[in-house]
């Protein structure tokens, strides 16, 4: 399955190799997070062989502005890390630094 990452076609599908590499990681940080896979598997394929499945039987794409889609059109819910209110920063001296918003 990973194979299909050097088919020029799959490449050509999503609009070439940045745009396959994005689609990529946006669906397996979804997928890590619990969301089901749109293809059947008996649990010997990888998240990565999953979601590549998924491109190819075109269950999953990227909008014209990069954002994840589903067959259907639809988007995912977003992840409690996209959820305003949280600000993260890194200080070069102590590391990360959370903020609460109005802090």
């Amino acid at each position: 399955m990973i194979d299909e990452l050097r088919d020029e076609k799959l490449i050509e599908k999503v609009g070439g190799r940045f745009q396959l590499s994005a689609l990529i990681q946006k669906r397996l940080v979804y997928l890590n997070k619990g969301a089901a896979s749109f293809v059947e598997s008996d649990g010997s394929k990888s998240k990565l062989e999953l979601v590549i499945q998924e491109i190819v039987e075109d269950k999953i794409y990227l909008d014209t502005d990069g954002n994840l889609r589903y067959h259907d059109g639809t988007s995912p819910e977003p992840l409690a890390s996209d959820a305003p209110g949280e600000d993260f920063s890194f200080d070069s001296d102590s590391g990360p630094v959370f903020s609460p918003e109005g802090d």
